[in-house]
């Protein structure tokens, strides 16, 4: 049985974002599960990376009540490439927002439909001052959605 790819593209400008970045790919190397785990910057992100993936969650922070413009230049580089073959690709996303987040997770919304891709929950807003329980709720997504790669669910 070949090993599934799970691609983490996480936005991680500050310390804590990093800590975000981390906890995903921590909870995605869960012991338990066997998914081949690759975590890239948006900008260090190409199309390939992403037709090489069999699910993708996504980290972004909010900024100016949009997504990270690094994380709108991912999906201006990568959205036409990866339209066609990656069309139900299993997808989670964590937001860091100082504000409530709203704005960006719509934008994402309309994108991922445009890709056809399949979201595995609601976006998770992490919102407000920082939180250390952030790190924990994005380590339990990214493992939850390993998991359910590993396991044939998504």
């Amino acid at each position: 049985m070949n090993t599934k790819t799970l691609l983490i593209v996480a936005h991680a400008p500050s310390s804590n974002t990093k800590k975000l970045a981390e906890a995903a790919y921590n909870g995605a190397n869960h012991t338990d599960i066997n998914v081949n785990v690759v975590l890239k910057s948006p900008q260090d992100t190409q199309p390939e990376d992403v037709l090489a993936a069999d699910a993708l969650l996504l980290g972004t922070t909010e900024n100016l009540a949009y997504m990270a413009g690094l994380t709108k230049d991912f999906f201006d580089r990568c959205y036409y490439p990866v339209l066609e073959e990656k069309q139900g690709m299993p997808f989670a996303l964590y937001i860091r927002a100082g504000h409530d987040g709203t704005g960006t997770k719509l934008a994402m919304k309309t994108i991922t439909t445009g890709l056809r891709w399949s979201w595995i929950q609601e976006a998770l807003i992490l919102q407000g001052e920082w939180q250390d329980s952030f790190a924990d709720q994005v380590k339990e997504l990214a493992m939850t959605l390993a998991a359910g790669v590993e396991a044939g669910i998504y």
